[in-house]
C-alpha cells in the first residue's frame, strides 16, 4: 500500500529540520512533528518585550566549516557578535576563556611566560603526571588557583558530582590562550542570526507539513502508517522502551525575568563559578543582537539531575552509559527504514554546526549524493 509521505520525521529541531529540507528540495514529501508547541527544538526563541530570548539556553552559531556557515547564512543573516563570556566568582570577575586578562587579574602577571611558569609551578606541586579525572586535568591545565576558582565549583553544579568522580576528557575542551583575547571560541566564524534561531528553521521548514503538539509515542502505530521511512531525532532508547535501560542525563531548569531596565549585567553571558550560587550562569538576552530596548529579560540558569519527564540536555558519556549506548547503536543500526540523528538518538553532545554536519551527511548517504554537500 503506498504510504502518504516518504519520510515522516521526528522532532523539529535542526537535525529534523535540515533533513526535511533538504529531502523536499530532493522532491520527497515530508511530515515534520514534534511534541513541542514549536519548532526549533533547542535553538527556539521566544519573543519578550522585543528580544529574541533564548528559551533553552544560550545559543551562539559557531564553526570554521566554511561551507556549513555558508549553508545556515542561506537561511538567514548573521551579525557579528562575539562570544565574550565573564566569570563572578564570589563578587570577583574574571575573563573567559582563560587568557592573559585572566592571567593578570589572578596574578599579576603581565606576559605568557609568567602566565605558563605559573601553571607549571601549580602543576609541579599538584604532582600530576597522568590525569585520571576531571580535577587532575583541569590542574595540569591551568594550575590550582583557577581550577579551585573558575573551574570547580561550576563543574561540580553542572555535574551533580565531583570532579574527582569525572572523566577528564569532559574538560578539554576548555579553550586556554595566552594572548589577551576574550573571544572563547577559535573558531572562523561566528554570530546570532538577526530575528533569532525562529528565522532559520522557519525557513528550512517553509511549505512543509508540521504537526506540533504531537508525541509520536502516544501515536506510534498510527504515524508510522503514514511513511515509507522514519527519520528519529529523540532519545534512542526511549525508541526501543528502555530494553536494555535508560540512559542518563543532566537536565536544566529556566528561570526567566523581565526587569524594567536597559541593561542588568552589560554582558550576555555571565558564569557563576562559586559552588554556593544555586545557579550557573545568567544570560541577558537583549546582549545577543545589540539591543536597545528598555527593558531587559534575563535567565538564571540551573542544573538538575534529569528524571523521565524532563528535558535531556546533557548526556553523561561515562564507561557505563556508553557500553549502553552500543547495545542501542547496535540496533539501530540493523533497521532499514529508520535513520537515527542528533544529539539524543546519537547519545552525544554536539554544537549546532556539529549537528548541521551531521545532517547533510545523513542526507549524502540516504540519498546517495554524489557532489558532497559538505
Amino acid at each position: 500500500m503506498l504510504k502518504k509521505y516518504d519520510y515522516l520525521i521526528v522532532g523539529a529541531g535542526l537535525f529534523g529540520s535540515v533533513f526535511a529540507y533538504e529531502a523536499t528540495r530532493l522532491g520527497k514529501k515530508c511530515l515534520v512533528i514534534d511534541r513541542r508547541n514549536h519548532i526549533g527544538g533547542n535553538v527556539y526563541c521566544e519573543n519578550i518585550e522585543g528580544i529574541n530570548v533564548h528559551k533553552y539556553g544560550a545559543h551562539i552559531f559557531h564553526t570554521s566549516n566554511k561551507r556549513i556557515w555558508e549553508y545556515v547564512n542561506r537561511f538567514a543573516e548573521f551579525n557579528r557578535y562575539t562570544n565574550s563570556p565573564i566569570a563572578n566568582y564570589k563578587g570577583e570577575i574574571y575573563n573567559l576563556p582563560f587568557n592573559m586578562n585572566t592571567f593578570n587579574k589572578l596574578w599579576g602577571v603581565f606576559t605568557p611566560e609568567e602566565a605558563k611558569n605559573k601553571i607549571e609551578e601549580q602543576r609541579r606541586e599538584a604532582g600530576i603526571s597522568e590525569p585520571k579525572n576531571l580535577e587532575e586535568q583541569a590542574i595540569s591545565l591551568v594550575g590550582t588557583d583557577i581550577y579551585q576558582k573558575l573551574i570547580q565549583g561550576y563543574t561540580e553544579k553542572q555535574w551533580g558530582r565531583s570532579a574527582k568522580e569525572l572523566p577528564a576528557f569532559i574538560i578539554t575542551r576548555l579553550p586556554v590562550r595566552f594572548t589577551y583575547d576574550n573571544n572563547y571560541f577559535n573558531d572562523r566564524y561566528q554570530g546570532i542570526p538577526e530575528g533569532g534561531y525562529n528565522v532559520i528553521v522557519e525557513n528550512m521548514l517553509e511549505g512543509i507539513e508540521v504537526r506540533l503538539n504531537t508525541d509520536f509515542f502516544k501515536n506510534r502505530e498510527e504515524l508510522e502508517g503514514l511513511a515509507n521511512k522514519i527519520v528519529f531525532t529523540g532519545m534512542i532508547d526511549e525508541f526501543y522502551n528502555y530494553k536494555f535501560g535508560r540512559l542518563e542525563y543532566r537536565s536544566l531548569r529556566f528561570e526567566h525575568e523581565i526587569l524594567d531596565m536597559d541593561n542588568y549585567q552589560g554582558n550576555a553571558v555571565v558564569n557563576y563559578t562559586d559552588r554556593e550560587t544555586p545557579f550557573t550562569r545568567i544570560i541577558e538576552h537583549k546582549h545577543f543582537e545589540f539591543g536597545t530596548q528598555e527593558k531587559t529579560v534575563i535567565t538564571r540558569e540551573y542544573p538538575a539531575e534529569w528524571v523521565p519527564g524532563d528535558e535531556p540536555y546533557y548526556p553523561i558519556n561515562d564507561e557505563k552509559n556508553n557500553e549502553l549506548y552500543k547495545q542501542y547503536k547496535q540496533l539501530a543500526e540493523k533497521e532499514e527504514n529508520i535513520i537515527f540523528g542528533g544529539r539524543l538518538a546519537d547519545y552525544k553532545y554536539y554544537d549546532m554546526h556539529h549537528v548541521i554536519y551531521h545532517a547533510l551527511k545523513t542526507v549524502e548517504k540516504e540519498f546517495n549524493l554524489e557532489d558532497k554537500m559538505v
